[in-house]
């Protein structure tokens, strides 16, 4: 059988919700009478670069990368965006869920995201569950796309966006009651009121904290005048952030999750049911894509660019 991937090769691999530079060291093919993981298919022993040999671990295909531009981008916006996450953790009381495939939780404590030496040498028993989500290629492509735009075109999400969070939540509420028994999702009626409650207030306290490039700054000051705090505003009738940003900022969340709940105190049980409804609202989302996120940015004027980089 011909691999995608070969013993030596340079590579990026997911660990948590980040992507690190590794080195394949072994490479196997498992079926149920061998498989180390309880997985089966193609199989890659790696070695990631600048971490002890401790480290070192099976994973499966799906969690590699092939090393080029593309991908460097994506780790590179992942990284930003979990570099933002740490600084407020704990914001939202949440965890993260222990995965087969993994046995080393995203930020350990260091910008780069490579964690500190005594985070790296940490025994595993010592670690919370981890929150494993499954990313779609297609919302990868979307984050790249979203922080190529920003920081290297100097363009923005317009805002106020349509469909906005709250009503993107309420969609996928409305979607999974409609499904009925059609789901495996565990207790819909008693477990997604809470679930919806909880993203969106997230949302709300996260948004200006951590889920913004530093060139989206002055608009949000913007849209917090136009609806928070301006003289124009009547008490009473503030609007939340989550009712004037949209997918965009909804999907940098999401993604940034696991980084963000990884200090809480969620027990396993209950990340397993976050982690297994937030899985479900990111295929949600791609199966609606073409309506919820933008196809173009706005392009930002001179007088913007200035005040952002002053």
């Amino acid at each position: 059988m011909s691999l995608l991937f070969v013993v030596g090769e340079r590579v990026l691999c997911y660990h948590g919700p980040l992507v690190y530079e590794a080195k394949i060291l072994k490479a196997e093919t498992w079926d149920e009478t061998n498989t180390k993981l309880s997985t089966v298919g193609p199989h890659f022993f790696v070695h990631y670069k600048g971490w002890k040999q401790t480290w070192d671990e099976w994973v499966p295909i799906t969690r590699l990368l092939k090393f080029n531009d593309t991908n460097v981008q994506l780790q590179k916006a992942l990284m930003a965006q979990a570099s933002a996450a740490a600084s407020t953790s704990g914001l939202m009381a949440g965890g993260a869920m222990k995965d087969g495939n993994s046995s080393r939780g995203g930020g350990l404590g260091r910008k780069d995201g490579r964690g500190t030496k005594r985070g790296r040498e940490e025994d595993d028993s010592s670690k919370k569950p981890e929150m494993k989500l499954t990313v779609p290629e297609v919302l990868k492509v979307l984050l790249v796309d979203d922080w190529e735009a920003i920081t290297k075109n100097s363009q923005l999400v317009t805002v106020p966006r349509s469909p906005t969070v709250v009503e993107i939540l309420q969609e996928f509420k409305d979607y999974v009651m409609g499904l009925g028994k059609n789901t495996t999702l565990r207790e819909p009626d008693l477990v997604l009121p809470t679930i919806i409650s909880g993203l969106q207030v997230y949302f709300d306290r996260s948004l200006g904290a951590n889920l913004l490039y530093r060139f989206e700054r002055p608009q949000y000051a913007e849209m917090r005048k136009q609806y928070v705090t301006g003289p124009k505003v009547q008490v009473g009738q503030e609007k939340d952030m989550s009712a004037i940003y949209g997918a965009e900022h909804l999907l940098r969340m999401l993604v940034s999750l696991p980084q963000m709940v990884a200090s809480s105190t969620m027990d396993a049980e209950s990340v397993g049911l976050v982690r297994d409804y937030v899985n479900e609202l990111l295929t949600f989302m791609v199966n609606d894509r073409s309506r919820l996120f933008l196809t173009e940015y706005e392009s930002s004027s001179l007088q913007y660019q200035n005040i952002s980089r002053s």
